[in-house]
């Protein structure tokens, strides 16, 4: 396709790199910000630069979070001996949009996957290891940790690594009841389904 500007060409290359977009998608989308008055664009990328370079992750969970600890971490309501080990942030939104849970998290930052090159030293195992071990010196030490992990082979395979690990320091390890469909990604599950399946949580075998 000609674009009349190299500038256009440029924005819509660009705009087609994020996922589940096209090249007829991100034409649209620059046409629509070259249409907007300028200050909306000039604000739309001001917010895109502050994200990328501004954003922080949580010292404690690896959420991502504005400040060292996380809004989550830091709520003293929250049940601190309770932990929900997931993949990524975006599991992490998906189980509070539930509002069945009000325990804490530990973000893993991806899955075991050895056909992608992902073992477990490239993820946040050993920082979870950390605060289990952390935590029984002190009142309120872990006594569960739930496995939110989404049921594919590469979730499963992680699942059984971390219970392997976890299991000598005889804390309860339960994992989400299989409401969510085999080979499904939790943020893709719908509130109830996934809300049912915290609050049904079963022991990992």
């Amino acid at each position: 396709m000609n674009y009349p500007s190299k500038l256009i060409e440029q924005a819509i290359d660009e705009i087609a790199k994020l996922p589940g977009i096209g090249k007829k998608s991100a034409l649209r989308m620059a046409l629509h910000l070259l249409k907007r008055d300028e200050k909306h664009t000039l604000k739309l990328a001001e917010a895109i630069v502050a994200m990328r370079t501004q954003i922080r992750y949580c010292e404690q969970c690896h959420n991502i979070s504005d400040t060292e600890i996380c809004g989550i971490c830091a709520n003293q309501k929250r049940e601190v001996s309770l932990i929900c080990v997931v993949e990524d942030a975006r599991d992490v939104l998906a189980i509070e949009n539930t509002s069945q849970y009000r325990g804490l998290y530990h973000v893993l930052g991806g899955i075991i996957s050895p056909l992608e090159g992902v073992g477990p030293a490239d993820l946040k195992i050993e920082s979870l290891i950390n605060r289990i071990t952390t935590s029984q010196n002190t009142e309120n030490p872990i006594t569960e940790i739930i496995l939110g992990l989404s049921p594919t082979m590469e979730g499963d395979t992680t699942a059984f690594y971390l219970t392997k690990r976890i299991k000598p320091f005889g804390v309860k390890i339960t994992t989400i009841a299989r409401g969510i469909p085999i080979g499904g990604d939790l943020e893709y599950a719908d509130e109830i389904t996934l809300g049912r399946s915290i609050v049904s949580r079963i022991a990992y075998e």
